[in-house]
């Protein structure tokens, strides 16, 4: 492996493709704790590319790979950038608390003493997945940079937790935010924003309605806002849905046991019943108990698109044009929603996008982060 910190040149100006890594621990010989790393396995972009060598391992035997994940090639420009966010980051420091009984939040900030402006990241996962450390690499540097003390929580997963007592977990966190931040990390509870991606979009848009005083701003990333349409409460016709197949029996064994609020303490396979559930368009009944034809209005206290008012707050959408797990058109219906009722928004779409923006042009990604972020700055007076 070479020594950390220098850098290596992966790639010159003749190549264009994509470039997928894989997600990997590089231990770090001057700091304790381990950051992940890339493991680059093709190869891709114009213009000369690199990476620290904090970041890849080069040769030799390679770390175990714990996730994959899709990264955009960076210019030099653009990963010097990156590295110093990504400095700034690591001296964010890290505690864990219970905000209820048995479950976590992880909360990130800089240490001194200075009251901070809370920015809350509620994780995606159709309610059934992820866990609090799924955090949006790009919003975790912005935390850093702008100050925000960045609070990342769980909250109980579906089906073995049904969606009331879910939305109650939401609801729950920002009372303690409110209540114990300013004492056990300096929060300053009248500048909350909120920024959550997928599921977490649609419980970012929730909490604009549900949790009382209403967050300063919200940052909605291909989220949603109905829970009854066809989309979600007729079988997808997407591959994407059709990896894993079994049978109602053995997808309901994975989600049998008690409640717990951080997927990786489900002995079965979340994402095998979420792809039953897409499959057979159940989710709506799996996460709630009601039928979304004949029921529909018991949905509608967790729907963000039957609850804007002028009194909602604030909100960015970015979202991909291609989506095949949470259609675009639940972003540009909730932009008609706050049109309607003039409540201040945008929405940035990134063509060709598919969920999580993956396949859309990097430059326009990152101009999408820079213009939500600005809008979250703005509306929280920083």
């Amino acid at each position: 492996m070479q020594r950390a910190g220098e850098f290596v040149e992966l790639g010159g100006p003749a190549l264009r493709m994509s470039l997928h890594v894989a997600v990997v621990k590089v231990p770090h010989p001057a700091r304790q704790a381990e950051p992940y790393g890339f493991l680059l396995y093709e190869v891709a972009e114009s213009d000369p590319l690199y990476a620290s060598t904090d970041d890849v391992a080069a040769g030799g035997d390679h770390p175990p790979i714990v996730a994959w994940c899709t990264m955009h090639i960076m210019n030099r420009r653009t990963f010097l950038g990156s590295a110093i966010g990504g400095a700034l980051a690591a001296e964010m420091k890290q505690n864990t608390f219970e905000y209820k009984p048995g479950i976590k939040a992880d909360v990130f900030r800089l240490e001194d003493d200075a009251p901070r402006p809370v920015l809350v990241w509620i994780h995606g996962g159709a309610l059934i997945m992820g866990n609090r450390e799924g955090i949006s690499a790009p919003l975790k540097k912005w935390a850093a940079e702008k100050g925000y003390a960045l609070v990342s929580i769980d909250y109980r997963l579906a089906p073995e937790t049904q969606l009331p007592e879910i939305i109650k977990d939401i609801e729950d966190a920002f009372v303690w935010i409110r209540k114990d931040g300013p004492r056990l990390f300096r929060a300053n509870p009248a500048k909350i924003a909120v920024a959550g991606g997928s599921a977490g979009g649609y419980l970012t848009m929730t909490a604009g309605f549900r949790v009382k005083p209403r967050p300063t701003v919200l940052l909605s990333l291909w989220g949603y806002g109905d829970l009854v349409g066809d989309w979600y409460s007729t079988p997808s016709p997407h591959e994407r849905h059709r990896t894993i197949k079994m049978s109602r029996e053995e997808a309901y064994k994975q989600v049998s046991g008690p409640p717990i609020s951080d997927a990786r303490d489900r002995k079965g396979d979340g994402s095998a019943f979420y792809q039953h559930c897409r499959q057979h368009g159940t989710w709506p009944m799996a996460v709630s108990g009601w039928d979304p034809k004949r029921a529909a209005e018991k949905f509608y206290p967790y729907m963000p698109l039957k609850k804007v008012t002028k009194d909602y707050p604030p909100t960015v959408l970015i979202h991909g044009t291609s989506d095949t797990d949470v259609p675009y058109e639940q972003s540009t219906m909730m932009a008609s929603e706050f049109s309607k009722h003039k409540v201040r928004h945008e929405l940035i779409s990134i063509p060709g996008g598919e969920h999580g923006l993956n396949g859309g042009d990097p430059h326009l990604i990152e101009a999408a982060y820079q213009r939500a972020f600005a809008f979250v700055d703005k509306s929280m007076g920083l």
